[in-house]
């Protein structure tokens, strides 16, 4: 038992080596860079800069919204060209 904690102690360890280098370096920020942007993409580059949490909460609401609008964009456009995707009936002949 403890030969397996000293194993998952160690590998824990490496796991977040990464994250105490990257910690040394505080003075790092990371911002989009907005300058020659317009319209909506200057917008989100703004939203990004000025809150990250913001930012993530609407990627998160908008992506699979987007993914249903265009699911549904196929759908419909399946339907008009004779592709039924609610029947299971092989329609053959």
């Amino acid at each position: 038992m403890r030969k397996r904690f000293r194993l998952t102690r160690r590998f824990g360890l490496l796991l977040l080596a990464p994250a105490y280098l990257l910690a040394a370096e505080a003075n790092t920020v990371i911002v989009a860079d907005s300058r020659r942007l317009t319209g909506m993409r200057a917008w989100w580059a703004n939203l990004y800069n000025e809150s990250h949490l913001q930012f993530a909460l609407l990627t998160v609401v908008m992506i699979p919204l987007a993914g249903a609008i265009l699911g549904m964009l196929a759908d419909a456009g399946m339907k008009r060209i004779g592709i039924d995707l609610k029947s299971r009936v092989l329609r053959e002949g």
